[in-house]
């Protein structure tokens, strides 16, 4: 069973709800056209099931959508975001490290 995602924009934070067990993408929005990923967390026992890759994707994917740029505050997006290309050109500043 794939965990369901939900996104509530007034608390800017994307959810993952799996057999009563709740994970979160949390960002802010710095300015218009600016997302910053700030922190996600997974529960104990969703990790190692791909719900923090889930959360990633759909976060990007809205960035993406709304053409917003991205800001990695969040050390795991970072690093999702290093290892998958697709999704660099999202970046607000390319030359990030």
């Amino acid at each position: 069973m794939n965990p369901t995602i939900t996104h509530n924009q007034d608390e800017q934070t994307f959810y993952a709800s799996q057999q009563g067990y709740e994970s979160e993408l949390t960002y802010s929005r710095p300015a218009d056209d600016v997302i910053d990923f700030t922190h996600t967390f997974v529960d104990e026992q969703l990790r190692g099931k791909g719900v923090g890759e889930l959360l990633a994707r759909t976060g990007l994917a809205f960035a993406r959508e709304h053409n917003l740029r991205v800001r990695t505050s969040c050390s795991f997006m970072r690093g999702f975001v290093e290892q998958h290309h697709e999704y660099q050109d999202l970046l607000e500043n390319r030359n990030q490290t």
